[in-house]
């Protein structure tokens, strides 16, 4: 039987706590394997820590570009000592919409060179957030060579699409493309080896989910919406998916 695979979930905020074991044993019993990220040190620690409690939640740890001013070094250094355990870097990223001037931004390119700088050094995969500064991502990207690197949630234009696919990166689609025609859109352009699945929990979202805590279980949905977008048997996306998560894995 086929895994699917959440390549971006945060099972490690708090959020989840109360859950964990219930959680985890739900993907043991529906083939669901987790990329779960991390926003700072302290949620890496924990997501570290979640993933000795099962095979199937794959470490992702880093910094979020939210968290840009936070002490660097012991990031840096935790990344280095747990090399051989974790399974990538993430969530790193750009976003404009933390910082009011251009010191502030400065800082998050700083830190996001950092992260790349050992995701590329480790041979590790990396999750990015691109909020608004796909372009200048894009860019810097060119001056890596990276085992793999997803933009979770894409929110490109066509036109950005086209170049994330020329870069041969993966791009993942969430619990809102099931109700957004724009995020169908672009999906039924994504070359079918780049397409990854991701449910971003604990976000809330709205329209069929009523702003619950989006949960990893809400995934089989979202590839049963993409079977339908793309006219494929839902067995024949989980396979291509599949195989897609672990060529974007390195596994």
């Amino acid at each position: 039987m086929s895994w699917l695979t959440d390549v971006h979930i945060h099972l490690s905020d708090n959020e989840f706590a109360s859950d964990t074991h219930h959680i985890l044993v739900a993907m043991d019993k529906m083939k669901i394997r987790a990329c779960c990220v991390s926003v700072d040190y302290t949620s890496s620690m924990s997501t570290l820590e979640l993933s000795k409690k099962s095979p199937l939640v794959l470490p992702f740890v880093g910094l979020h570009p939210e968290k840009a001013n936070d002490d660097l070094e012991p990031m840096t250094k935790f990344i280095e000592n747990n090399a051989k355990r974790i399974s990538g870097i993430g969530e790193i990223g750009l976003d404009r919409t933390y910082v009011s001037d251009n010191i502030c931004f400065n800082r998050q390119l700083f830190v996001f060179d950092k992260m790349l700088s050992q995701a590329e050094k480790l041979d590790k995969p990396v999750s990015i957030h691109s909020r608004k500064t796909l372009d200048e991502i894009f860019h810097i990207l060119t001056s890596y060579s990276l085992k793999g690197v997803l933009f979770h949630w894409f929110a490109g234009n066509k036109k950005q699409l086209n170049k994330a696919m020329d870069l041969g990166c993966f791009v993942s689609y969430g619990p809102a493309m099931i109700y957004s025609h724009d995020k169908q859109v672009l999906l039924s352009q994504t070359d079918l080896s780049k397409i990854l699945l991701e449910t971003d929990g604990p976000v809330r979202f709205s329209k069929c989910f009523g702003l619950k805590t989006t949960q990893i279980t809400f995934l089989p949905s979202v590839l049963f919406s993409v079977s339908n977008v793309l006219h494929k048997p839902y067995d024949e996306m989980l396979a291509i998916t599949e195989a897609n998560s672990n060529s974007y894995l390195g596994v």
